[in-house]
Formats: structure tokens, sequence, C-alpha cells
């Protein structure tokens, strides 16, 4: 009776492939696609283990990976006596594997490193403010204007000793009464963290000529 191990080798050999071939495409280590075309499963860790192999190897031998796996149950999995390692050893893994790992690790740590600073230094920082509106800073006929902001919404907003709620996404209005001269705006912050800030921004008024 032909074995799962038989099928993928003969295949193998009708593409002329050399177990050197596989290892360097599928990134498995030579030893365990020989095991795989011995039957000889004691050297892995899990069955899992070697149905992911099967299923790469078949598929890159143009197989159909669940005929292929069909003949690996009918034959082996219910077999008591196989019994895998308890560990899956760093050395199933090529060379090739194993940097691509490191690097990746590394570069996650990175990430996170990046990000839990960043989210550090904005539970630290004072709350911040954008003026939206107006653009202008010098007015003529106006006697009020509207002044237009957007900060973080959990943020508290004081304005001549008056709070100022904001929307959802942060965004409040304000009406500035103008007068000849230069008006100063100040606007009092305070974040979630208890950080303040106070913000001043200058509107002048130009007396009509």
């Amino acid at each position: 009776m032909i074995t799962v191990g038989e099928i993928l080798q003969n295949q193998r050999l009708k593409k002329n492939l050399k177990l050197a071939d596989i290892e360097k495409k599928l990134k498995i280590r030579q030893k365990y696609i020989e095991a795989i075309e011995n039957n000889n499963w004691k050297i892995f860790s899990s069955k899992i283990y070697i149905i992911g192999i099967l299923k790469n190897y078949s598929r890159f031998l143009g197989l159909d990976e669940n005929k292929v796996l069909a003949f690996f149950r009918r034959d082996y999995e219910k077999k008591e006596e196989i019994r895998f390692k308890k560990k899956l050893s760093s050395k199933y893994l090529t060379p090739e594997t194993k940097t691509f790992l490191k690097r990746s690790l590394f570069f996650l740590i990175l990430f996170f490193t990046f990000y839990f600073g960043y989210q550090f230094y904005l539970f630290f920082s004072p709350p911040k403010l954008k003026i939206l509106s107006p653009v202008n800073t010098i007015f003529k006929r106006e006697s009020k204007i509207k002044i237009i902001g957007k900060t973080n919404p959990e943020t508290l907003i004081f304005i001549a000793g008056q709070q100022i709620y904001q929307n959802k996404e942060g965004i409040f209005e304000y009406e500035l009464p103008l007068k000849e001269g230069k008006n100063v705006l100040a606007i009092e912050l305070i974040g979630a963290n208890g950080k303040k800030a106070v913000i001043k921004k200058e509107f002048i008024k130009q007396s009509p000529k």
C-alpha cells in the first residue's frame, strides 16, 4: 500500500526536484522534508506541524492536499505508538526563516516602544487648541466675531471665567465682542490628565476711515 511519503517523493522525482529545492522554496529544513518522505513522524513536535508541512508540500508539488492528508490520517493518525516531541526546536527553521523572525520581532518591539512612548507623551502633555475660524486677525466693521476652535473632547474650556462646551468632535464656538484696538482672547484649557494651558489670541479692530 502506497504511503503519503511515497506519494510526495514520487511527485518530487517526477518534477526533477531536489530536497534542497524544496527547502529553499518552503523555508523548511531538508532533514524534515526527508523525514516526511520517509514517513518518519517521531521527530516532529505535533500532528499540527506535520499537517502544515503536508499542506504546503502538496500545494508546491501540485497535488490535492485533501487527498494527501487523507492518506496521512488513514495510515498514521490513529496509531497510538506515534509520540511527538513536546517542544518545537528552533533547529526546524532555516537560517532565512530565523533571520526573518528576528527582524520581525525587532520591528514589533520598536513599534510598541514608540507607540507607548507617544501615548505617555500625550498623557503628560498639556491640552492643545486649534483655532479654525476666523483666519484673519484684523477687522474693520465687525462689532463681534465668532471664534471656532477645536480641542480634545474631554478637555474643559474656560473663557473669561465662563465654561464653554464643545461637541463630540471637540469643536466649540464663542462670540468675542470687538472694541477698537487690540483685543486679547485668553482660552484656559484643563485636560483630562489635569494639565492646564492658556492659549492667547490677538484680534485687532481698526477704526474706520
